[in-house]
């Protein structure tokens, strides 16, 4: 720690709205942590959302330094790191679950039953623990995953995206070779969903959203067809490209009210539904449908069961695009900008990454 500075830059919560760049003291790691200088890190759609209304359990205002998608090079080991050592290229899992809980134990550490506990072990980092809009970040080894030297810090910082949409699709069950797979909402995760069920075999994907660039992007990453749902009925135009049986699977990211319901009306009998998307308000759907046609549902929280591991090889071997997700690159100073660029739409967004 001698050789390093002893304040560093980050992007600081002084209240809701409020997201300065501040000189705050450098974080030191404890026992199986370690220290990393940030490279990059990705805003993701909760980050808005964050610096808007907080978060529960989250660091006090004037200290909070959000940002969950980050990637960077380890710089100091903690007391008992293993495995790990200085100059390590390593992406961040924002997940690190007590470790004693009972579902932590089972393995379902993004939902752990001591969410927030700090004194228990419990992590959520740019959550309920200081993140990666900063020039170092301390992690648990637990939540860190070696990076090839083929993948770039910039791709690194969508890793835990891909892991997001892998693992709704394993909680669903897989994608099944021929299949086919609706995908609604053409953002990160969506895009990086039609990717994976590329990857996974289906048969045909569909992808539904609103702006026609993303759903162009999504085409050139994989989808079959696209449906703007501004301009027809989704559920019609699945039937209709399913021979009237609708689809095997759908894979919801968009998160809003309305895609909620139009994920159930679009299955075939015996179908089944992921939910990946945030919610921000309850959602109306057809029960008797799921009931009489022997639907499968699950929802899905965040890139649990080490599935951002799984993600890394995709990346090395170029089955999975990240590059072509990354829209827009600002400096950490302007961060702000970023956010406004991200939250507003400008110039075909997509992925924005910060770069501290």
């Amino acid at each position: 720690m001698s050789s390093l500075p002893q304040t560093m830059k980050a992007a600081v919560l002084f209240d809701y709205g409020d997201l300065r760049i501040s000189e705050v003291e450098m974080p030191t790691p404890g026992e199986h942590e370690v220290l990393i200088s940030v490279e990059a890190c990705a805003i993701c759609g909760s980050d808005p959302k964050i610096v808007k209304n907080g978060w529960p359990d989250h660091p006090p205002l004037g200290k909070f330094i959000p940002g969950h998608e980050y990637a960077g090079t380890i710089v100091t080991l903690g007391e008992g790191v293993e495995n790990f050592q200085v100059h390590d290229r390593v992406a961040v899992e924002p997940h690190k679950g007590c470790g004693i809980c009972v579902n932590c134990i089972r393995g379902n550490y993004t939902t752990c039953l001591n969410y927030g506990r700090l004194d228990l072990g419990h992590r959520h980092y740019g959550f309920t623990c200081n993140g990666g809009f900063a020039g170092y970040a301390v992690n648990h080894i637990n939540s860190i995953h070696k990076l090839p030297d083929s993948v770039s810090m910039d791709e690194a910082t969508l890793i835990t995206t891909a892991g997001s949409s892998l693992y709704g699709i394993i909680r669903i069950g897989g994608i099944r070779a021929g299949e086919t797979v609706v995908i609604s909402g053409p953002g990160a995760i969506g895009l990086m969903a039609v990717q994976l069920a590329k990857i996974l075999g289906a048969g045909k994907i569909i992808l539904t959203g609103t702006r026609e660039y993303r759903l162009k992007l999504g085409k050139q990453l994989g989808a079959d067809e696209t449906i703007n749902i501004k301009e027809s009925d989704v559920v019609q135009k699945v039937f209709e490209q399913t021979d009237g049986l609708g689809a095997d699977l759908i894979i919801e990211c968009a998160g809003t009210r309305e895609a909620g319901g139009t994920a159930i009306e679009s299955a075939k009998k015996n179908g089944r539904i992921a939910y990946i998307g945030i919610y921000s308000e309850p959602v109306c759907i057809n029960l008797n449908k799921v009931v009489q046609h022997n639907l499968t549902i699950i929802g899905s929280k965040a890139e649990g069961d080490w599935c951002i591991e799984r993600i890394i090889p995709y990346i090395k071997n170029g089955q999975i695009d990240c590059k072509s997700l990354i829209s827009h690159i600002f400096p950490l100073e302007e961060i702000n900008r970023g956010f406004e660029v991200f939250t507003r739409r400008i110039d075909n967004v997509v992925k924005v990454v910060i770069k501290p």
